[in-house]
Protein backbone atom coordinates (compact mmCIF):
# COMPACT_ATOMS: atom_id res chain seq x y z
CA UNK A 1 0.00 0.00 0.00
CA UNK A 2 2.80 2.44 0.86
CA UNK A 3 4.62 1.76 -2.40
CA UNK A 4 1.42 2.33 -4.37
CA UNK A 5 0.68 5.53 -2.42
CA UNK A 6 4.17 6.81 -3.18
CA UNK A 7 3.89 5.95 -6.87
CA UNK A 8 0.47 7.66 -6.99
CA UNK A 9 2.41 10.94 -6.57
CA UNK A 10 4.50 10.14 -9.64
CA UNK A 11 6.64 7.48 -11.26
CA UNK A 12 10.06 6.77 -9.78
CA UNK A 13 13.04 4.47 -10.00
CA UNK A 14 13.75 2.21 -7.04
CA UNK A 15 16.23 4.42 -5.18
CA UNK A 16 14.00 7.49 -5.54
CA UNK A 17 11.04 5.45 -4.35
CA UNK A 18 12.93 4.30 -1.25
CA UNK A 19 14.01 7.88 -0.55
CA UNK A 20 10.43 9.15 -0.91
CA UNK A 21 9.14 6.47 1.49
CA UNK A 22 11.83 7.45 3.99
CA UNK A 23 11.16 11.18 3.63
CA UNK A 24 7.36 11.08 3.76
CA UNK A 25 7.40 8.77 6.79
CA UNK A 26 9.80 10.93 8.75
CA UNK A 27 12.38 8.16 8.57
CA UNK A 28 10.08 5.42 9.90
CA UNK A 29 10.11 3.43 6.65
CA UNK A 30 13.69 2.75 5.65
CA UNK A 31 13.01 -0.01 3.14
CA UNK A 32 16.08 -2.03 2.14
CA UNK A 33 16.56 -2.90 -1.54
CA UNK A 34 16.22 -6.56 -0.65
CA UNK A 35 12.60 -5.87 0.31
CA UNK A 36 11.70 -3.07 -2.11
CA UNK A 37 12.53 -4.73 -5.42
CA UNK A 38 10.77 -8.03 -4.71
CA UNK A 39 7.69 -6.04 -3.66
CA UNK A 40 7.87 -3.97 -6.87
CA UNK A 41 8.17 -7.14 -8.94
CA UNK A 42 5.15 -8.69 -7.19
CA UNK A 43 3.14 -5.51 -7.80
CA UNK A 44 4.22 -5.54 -11.44
CA UNK A 45 3.22 -9.20 -11.89
CA UNK A 46 -0.19 -8.43 -10.36
CA UNK A 47 -0.72 -5.52 -12.76
CA UNK A 48 -0.73 -2.83 -10.06
CA UNK A 49 2.56 -1.36 -11.28
CA UNK A 50 4.16 -1.02 -14.72
CA UNK A 51 7.81 -0.31 -15.43
CA UNK A 52 10.07 0.74 -18.25
CA UNK A 53 13.76 1.31 -18.77
CA UNK A 54 14.76 4.95 -19.18
CA UNK A 55 18.11 6.47 -20.04
CA UNK A 56 18.74 9.81 -18.35
CA UNK A 57 22.49 9.64 -18.15
CA UNK A 58 22.06 6.31 -16.39
CA UNK A 59 19.96 3.33 -17.29
CA UNK A 60 17.17 3.01 -14.72
CA UNK A 61 13.96 1.06 -14.37
CA UNK A 62 11.13 3.48 -13.62
CA UNK A 63 7.95 2.26 -11.96
CA UNK A 64 4.46 3.77 -12.26
CA UNK A 65 1.10 2.91 -10.74
CA UNK A 66 -1.51 1.53 -13.16
CA UNK A 67 -5.28 2.00 -13.13
CA UNK A 68 -5.56 -1.41 -11.43
CA UNK A 69 -2.97 -0.26 -8.91
CA UNK A 70 -4.96 2.91 -8.17
CA UNK A 71 -8.06 0.79 -7.57
CA UNK A 72 -6.06 -1.52 -5.29
CA UNK A 73 -4.64 1.48 -3.42
CA UNK A 74 -8.12 2.92 -2.82
CA UNK A 75 -9.39 -0.46 -1.56
CA UNK A 76 -6.39 -1.02 0.73
CA UNK A 77 -6.55 2.56 2.03
CA UNK A 78 -10.23 2.12 3.01
CA UNK A 79 -9.40 -1.16 4.77
CA UNK A 80 -6.44 0.43 6.57
CA UNK A 81 -8.57 3.37 7.76
CA UNK A 82 -11.22 0.99 9.14
CA UNK A 83 -8.51 -0.97 10.93
CA UNK A 84 -6.79 2.16 12.29
CA UNK A 85 -10.16 3.57 13.46
CA UNK A 86 -10.85 0.29 15.26
CA UNK A 87 -7.46 0.38 16.97
CA UNK A 88 -7.93 4.04 17.95
CA UNK A 89 -11.42 3.34 19.32
CA UNK A 90 -10.17 0.39 21.33
CA UNK A 91 -7.27 2.37 22.77
CA UNK A 92 -9.54 5.31 23.59
CA UNK A 93 -12.06 3.06 25.34
CA UNK A 94 -9.28 1.53 27.42
CA UNK A 95 -8.02 4.97 28.41
CA UNK A 96 -11.48 5.96 29.65
CA UNK A 97 -12.16 2.86 31.74
CA UNK A 98 -8.92 1.18 32.79
CA UNK A 99 -9.35 -2.41 33.90
CA UNK A 100 -8.07 -2.17 37.47
CA UNK A 101 -6.90 -5.50 38.81
CA UNK A 102 -8.21 -7.44 35.80
CA UNK A 103 -6.06 -9.30 33.29
CA UNK A 104 -6.73 -8.60 29.64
Amino acid sequence: MLILATLARGSAHGYALAEALRATSGGEFDVPEGSLYPALHRLERSGAVASEWVHDGRRRRVYAITADGATQLARETRAWRRFADGVASTLAAGAIRPAVGQGV
